[in-house]
């Protein structure tokens, strides 16, 4: 037999042979020190970012709910202005009813629809009323 003929101290060998230089050893332990500290510290980080999304949603939400409050407030008090306007009764001021709820401002947004056939059909009418 060529070597140790007990298999425990061939083993023994191997592992001596295979066995890390001292530097090689600390270097491991140095970077699997510093790895954990990177770790540690992204951890902690993206504690503070979730903390601040939170605080940041928290306040987003609460500035829409006043914002939506307000909106709803205005809407109703427009709603009941134009329910106030629409239902009082002057004689002859049906014209100027319609006047005011229809844009006659021959230059709309592009966006909207071509409204120019109703606008001289009503101001058709408003000149020359139906003969009853």
């Amino acid at each position: 037999m060529n070597g140790p003929s007990d298999t425990y101290s061939a083993i023994s060998q191997v592992d001596r042979q295979r066995q890390e230089p001292e530097k090689i050893r600390l270097w491991r332990e140095q970077q699997k020190e510093r790895l954990e500290k990177k770790d540690a510290d992204e951890a902690e980080k993206k504690e503070e970012w979730r903390e601040a999304a939170k605080k940041e949603m928290e306040d987003w939400y609460k500035h829409r709910a006043e914002q939506l409050q307000k909106t709803k407030e205005t809407n109703r008090a427009a709603e009941a202005d134009f329910v106030k306007e629409r239902d009082e009764t002057i004689p002859g001021g049906e014209w100027e009813k319609i006047c005011r709820l229809c844009e006659f401002n021959p230059k709309g947004s592009k966006t909207t629809k071509d409204i120019s056939r109703m606008r001289s059909i009503l101001l058709q009418l408003k000149q020359t009323p139906l003969v009853r």
